[in-house]
């Protein structure tokens, strides 16, 4: 498959490590960033071109005319959706995927949007021919939305259209799950809930699962349950100490904005920006958030502020340094709970498991997203974890016995790779836990997939696809 890159930042760049390495893919990367390109294409095997990815000329030169998916992934939308527009138009690019950020682009029109499509995108996208967006704010604020909403989470991530999620916590001192085995577990939860813990890291190493292993204090799980008995799993899995009430946000920015938004009407919101003009702004168009004028990094005006009696501190700038001085400020000040956005892969290496409760990398989220549509077989979503080690897969398989080695097979019978196990599956309205080896697979099923080791993903792919073969 050819495959052109607009844009070598980080998520361009870590994009094309993932389809280089994939057999019979022809990758080609077109940057304005010289120096970018040059490290790239010493360490891939891919093309690379300077310049402008919105120049006809340029996507020419890159082959456009016989390129079958187009990742517009350039940290400029007008860039982005122009490039989708020529790839259309001009070389008849089948799939062209844009890395889209305003709001504007995103909703304008998106009411008139007819009930029988199939994409989701609004008419202001339709009209420069993009046949699928990624919207990195949008996707951070969901994944927040989902922290916030239950205390212990580290992570919440939705499948199967919200029906099932994956949840990762850490066993603390008092919990219901510490010193339980997994039996001893799932015989606790209420009648009619269930759960899969699929995997459990204990001092960063990886313990797969056995009806008889034991929870012991400060032990990472990951688990998966039906989305409708999150609220009851949780309650009888982990201790609650409070609730998140009182939630201070620092950075009025276009996340910290949406954010504040979606929950001001659940939660006791403050939001800190430090831009007087922005901060009017928010006033205007926030409804029940205070909204304070200065700098989140100023120890007074957190103390002023009560901030030793805040649950929940979220620093959501756009600057790394300022989101972790905030962070470790409000923590030491007595804020419960800090969680901070942080850019640079390195800083999330480094601070995750200190101070900061809960590192969120808007790159990793954003390149989940773009994988699930550069993946073969039809992926509906992939979202790393333990910082990109591992990763939550979710995929529909189709066909019958003779067409793939899935559908019609009983999940006992089939032999899947080493690191990689069926955590839940979805078939309509049902979900099924994984553990649950008896169940024979059909056409249209969703598998959720927990892969502790990333090197067997290509084995994967190969078992989900249809013999044909197709690229979703």
């Amino acid at each position: 498959m050819k495959i052109l890159i607009l844009g070598s930042g980080q998520v361009g760049s870590t994009i094309a490590q993932e389809l280089a390495n994939m057999p019979n893919n022809d990758v080609t990367i077109i940057d304005t960033d010289e120096n970018a390109l040059r490290n790239i294409g010493s360490q891939l095997d891919v093309q690379t071109l300077v310049g402008n990815g919105a120049s006809p000329l340029l996507l020419e030169q890159a082959g456009a005319n016989d390129t079958d998916m187009l990742l517009a992934l350039t940290r400029s939308d007008e860039t982005n959706l122009v490039a989708c527009k020529l790839a259309a138009s001009l070389f008849n690019i089948p799939n062209r995927i844009a890395r889209v950020r305003a709001s504007a682009y995103l909703e304008y029109g998106e009411q008139h949007k007819s009930d029988d499509e199939e994409t989701h995108l609004s008419d202001s996208l339709h009209a420069f021919d993009v046949t699928d967006s990624i919207h990195p704010e949008q996707l951070v604020t969901e994944h927040l939305v989902g922290l916030l909403s239950y205390v212990r989470a580290l992570q919440v991530l939705p499948f199967a259209h919200e029906q099932v999620k994956m949840v990762v916590a850490q066993a603390k001192h008092g919990d219901m799950v510490a010193g339980k085995s997994i039996i001893e577990i799932n015989e606790t939860l209420p009648e009619h809930t269930d759960c899969q813990i699929c995997a459990i890291y204990r001092n960063n190493h990886l313990i797969v699962p056995q009806p008889n292993t034991v929870i012991v204090e400060g032990d990472e799980i990951c688990f998966v349950l039906a989305s409708e008995h999150m609220q009851a799993v949780m309650n009888v899995m982990f201790r609650y100490d409070s609730r998140n009430r009182r939630v201070m946000i620092a950075g009025g920015g276009n996340i910290g904005y949406r954010l504040a938004k979606r929950l001001e009407n659940q939660f006791n919101i403050k939001i800190i920006e430090s831009n007087a003009t922005r901060a009017e702004w928010l006033a205007e168009n926030l409804d029940n958030a205070l909204v304070l004028q200065g700098s989140a990094s100023d120890e007074n005006l957190l103390a002023r502020e009560y901030i030793d009696e805040i649950d929940v501190f979220c620093a959501l700038t756009n600057d790394d340094e300022n989101n972790i001085m905030s962070a470790l400020l409000a923590k030491n000040l007595g804020a419960k709970r800090v969680i901070s956005i942080i850019n640079r892969s390195r800083y999330v290496d480094l601070l995750t498991g200190n101070q900061i409760d809960i590192i969120v990398s808007p790159h990793q989220i954003t390149i989940g997203s773009v994988l699930a549509h550069v993946r073969r077989g039809d992926v509906a979503a992939v979202y790393p974890l333990r910082r990109g080690a591992a990763e939550a897969i979710e995929v529909v398989v189709h066909g019958d016995k003779r067409t793939s080695s899935l559908v019609g097979r009983r999940v006992s019978e089939v032999d899947f790779p080493k690191g990689c196990h069926i955590a839940a599956i979805v078939r309509g309205d049902e979900v099924v836990m994984g553990r649950n080896h008896e169940v024979e697979l059909a056409d249209g099923d969703h598998l959720i997939f927990f892969v502790a080791r990333r090197r067997v993903l290509r084995e994967l792919e190969k078992l989900i696809q249809v013999k044909m073969g197709f690229f979703g």
